[in-house]
């Protein structure tokens, strides 16, 4: 009986020997491996056109060595020789914002190791400092939180939020002379903050705060024809004729394809000091977007290809004669027929018909 416990001892010693041992000397093998690295102090921040000077150290042995940019290969040196190399980052590729740099190695036996910093790209634009001129008054509904603001044709349309949790979210046409919605119009139920719309075609879109949720209606008879789901908070839209561009309170702006909604493309809105967040209603206007910072009376005018932030309106005088116990600047909406610009707040009884002067 011990003799055959001892050959099972035995056994499990040889299956040690071939097992256990080559993977303590396995273990930790990366470890040892000497990587191309990035010779920067930390993260690179550089004007929009402007070239980087990076400098790399890549060391012998390596089977593959690539730089990538924003996802992008952006150059790649097969079984490179031990190096150091500075190469010239051109900052004009993707528009502002913030973008990975990687150093990628791969080795000969297929580990791939990186070395990484962030390179954040501001405007080389200082925005141009607008005005917005009253030119002419109209009531607006007071009980209104206008969340979107948009004319179709030379009808207004109209969307609100709910702050108080009571179904009181309303969608629909109003009337400029009155401020009142028109039949037909659309509402939310209480477990639905309505946030900004935009109308494409026959379809008027609605987003909301937190439900990531996209509410499409029929224009002319506010019947739902259609939702669809997606990531994050929705605050304000616009469209470009071809997408829908929403905001998320942040500094991206995301295009959506109108049919799914899915994101087509994102761009980061960035001054030349640095990204502006707390985007919020949105509106297109001769092949810009606007919008409105929130909690602010600024208004940003922003290239809808780079993100750059080309002027910046201060719209305060109108906070001085409409907010009238209300709350926030909030709501753009800009007839394309008569080329007039019209803007209100959230719980406003005034909205003004503006011009924005240097």
């Amino acid at each position: 009986m011990k003799r055959r416990y001892g050959i099972i001892v035995l056994l499990i010693l040889v299956l040690a020997a071939f097992i256990i041992v080559p993977m303590m000397k396995n273990s930790g093998g990366t470890e040892d491996m000497e990587i191309a690295k990035l010779e920067v102090p930390g993260d690179i921040q550089a004007k929009f056109g402007d070239d980087i000077p990076i400098k790399l150290s890549i060391p012998e042995g390596l089977a593959k060595v690539e730089l990538i940019y924003n996802d992008s290969v952006f150059e790649t040196w097969n079984t490179p020789k031990a190096q150091t190399r500075v190469v010239a980052m051109q900052t004009n590729f993707y528009g502002v914002g913030t973008r990975s740099l990687v150093l990628r190695s791969t080795f000969k036996d297929g580990t791939v190791l990186e070395n990484s910093c962030n390179v954040r790209v501001v405007s080389d634009i200082e925005p141009e400092v607008l005005f917005a001129k009253i030119i002419k008054e109209y009531p607006h509904n007071p009980e209104n939180y206008t969340q979107g603001y948009e004319f179709d044709g030379n009808q207004l349309y109209e969307g609100t939020g709910d702050p108080g949790q009571q179904g009181k979210t309303l969608v629909g046409p109003v009337s400029l002379q009155t401020g009142a919605f028109s039949e037909p119009k659309n509402g939310l139920d209480a477990t639905y903050f309505g946030e900004g719309i935009t109308i494409l075609g026959d379809l008027l879109y609605q987003v909301t705060w937190q439900n990531s949720k996209c509410f499409v209606y029929d224009k002319k008879t506010m019947v739902l024809k259609d939702e669809f789901n997606y990531v994050g908070q929705g605050w304000g839209l616009c469209n470009d004729g071809k997408s829908i561009i929403m905001s998320d309170g942040s500094e991206r702006l995301t295009f959506r394809d109108p049919k799914s909604f899915q994101s087509i493309r994102v761009i980061e809105v960035y001054d030349n000091m640095g990204p502006r967040t707390q985007l919020n209603e949105l509106e297109y206007i001769d092949g810009k977007i606007y919008a409105n910072v929130y909690t602010t009376g600024t208004v940003l005018v922003i290239e809808p290809n780079t993100g750059k932030v080309l002027q910046e309106i201060d719209a305060n005088e109108l906070i001085i004669r409409g907010k009238n116990g209300g709350d926030v600047l909030n709501g753009i909406a800009y007839n394309k027929l008569t080329k007039q610009i019209f803007m209100t707040g959230k719980y406003w009884p005034k909205t003004f018909e503006v011009q924005f002067n240097k």
